[in-house]
């Protein structure tokens, strides 16, 4: 496209996350045709030559690698996306930021702190743009939360709860490890639930309420022995099935979280509710395009809950879309959040959540499993 500066795209993984972000990159034209910069999908990369290939043919990739490493030494390939297993996170990202690309990857930033620490270091220093697919931030009724709470409306924050709730691991004989089922081996995931989904809800949280001090958590493996689906073998499980968190944040309000893959009847409800001095709000991932507002200054008698449905043009991201009361769905927050690093490109601003805003969730995390370790609580350092 005329007068258009290429970001030239190699992305490593091709699994869901590998969809969601390749989707995102080829809707920017048509729908944020304003933006100096437009992706370029220049390779994908795998280590399954068929399904990469395969892959790079669907979603319009110029070419393929099998080892990332030589996709991080194309001249062509300006940003390396890692949308790969947490355990090769770290490598992946420092390499690409010591030859000097920018890097943008997939959440949990690592499998724990010292990795994350050097993930930061190492962008910081290359001095490359970087960002983390916290998604959530960018559906539209979580933006416009932001902005209300940003506003004052609800004065000061007393409570923050989120809970983010799944049951596809309820079955003693899901095997551990290996493909599609890697988020079940703590090598390479780093932790279960914590990492997984509530890193989500941390991330969301910091973001909307500011900073975590502390925290006193409880976490429990329901199956404690799976068959390996690498070995062969019978291992004990090292993930965390569920976890409950309570917290204090820096603003004095009060945290709880709670997360896990055995309630049944969850596929991925996410929720969370902030209430304040004169106002709450609440949201309901099943119901995405909707924000619960109250706000006491109502007149009495007809003071309630009221339902926002975000999809006009003057609410975060919605003029890029249909007409007022037409929804969009979760795969839009990626596509918003593409065009949110493309636009950083041209402004000089960071993407949030960069690397070092998402290893302060990466230390919640952490201080969350140590406190269930502990049975005591831990402070964020």
């Amino acid at each position: 496209m005329a007068n258009k500066k290429e970001l030239r795209i190699g992305l490593i993984g091709c699994g869901f996350m590998g969809r969601t972000h390749s989707n995102a990159y080829n809707r920017i034209r048509n729908f944020f045709p304003e933006l100096a910069y437009i992706p370029v999908l220049k390779a994908a990369c795998a280590r399954n030559e068929e399904r990469v290939k395969a892959f790079a043919e669907q979603w319009n990739y110029e070419s393929y690698e099998t080892d990332w490493k030589k996709l991080i030494e194309r001249d062509d390939i300006d940003a390396i996306d890692i949308c790969t297993p947490n355990d090769t996170h770290a490598e992946i990202a420092i390499a690409a930021a010591q030859a000097g690309k920018m890097v943008l990857t997939e959440k949990p930033l690592a499998r724990n702190v010292e990795e994350a620490r050097k993930m930061v270091d190492a962008v910081e220093k290359a001095k490359v743009a970087n960002t983390v697919w916290y998604n959530y931030r960018r559906i539209p009724a979580v933006s416009l939360a932001k902005q209300i709470i940003d506003s004052g409306k609800l004065g000061k924050i007393f409570h923050y709860r989120a809970n983010f709730l799944q049951d596809w691991t309820i079955s003693a004989d899901l095997p551990q490890g290996g493909e599609g089922l890697w988020r079940m081996d703590a090598n390479v995931a780093g932790s279960g639930v914590t990492g997984d989904l509530l890193a989500h809800c941390i991330d969301t949280a910091i973001w909307l309420n500011g900073s975590i001090k502390d925290v006193n958590a409880v976490t429990e493996t329901f199956v404690k022995e799976r068959m390996h689906q690498l070995t062969g073998k019978v291992e004990k499980v090292g993930i965390d099935d569920a976890c409950i968190f309570h917290c204090h944040f820096a603003n004095g309000s009060l945290g709880l979280f709670e997360s896990t893959r055995y309630a049944r009847g969850h596929k991925a409800l996410y929720t969370f509710e902030i209430n304040g001095e004169h106002a709450s709000i609440k949201w309901d991932l099943h119901d995405l395009n909707r924000l619960e507002y109250f706000d006491h200054s109502d007149e009495s008698r007809v003071r309630g809950w009221r339902s926002i449905h975000v999809t006009d043009g003057d609410q975060p991201y919605m003029d890029h879309w249909w007409v007022p009361g037409l929804g969009i769905g979760y795969e839009h927050s990626f596509i918003h959040q593409a065009a949110d690093f493309l636009k950083s490109l041209e402004t000089g601003e960071p993407c949030s959540p960069t690397f070092r805003d998402a290893f302060e969730t990466q230390q919640v995390c952490e201080a969350v499993l140590e406190s269930a370790a502990s049975g005591s609580w831990k402070e964020i350092e």
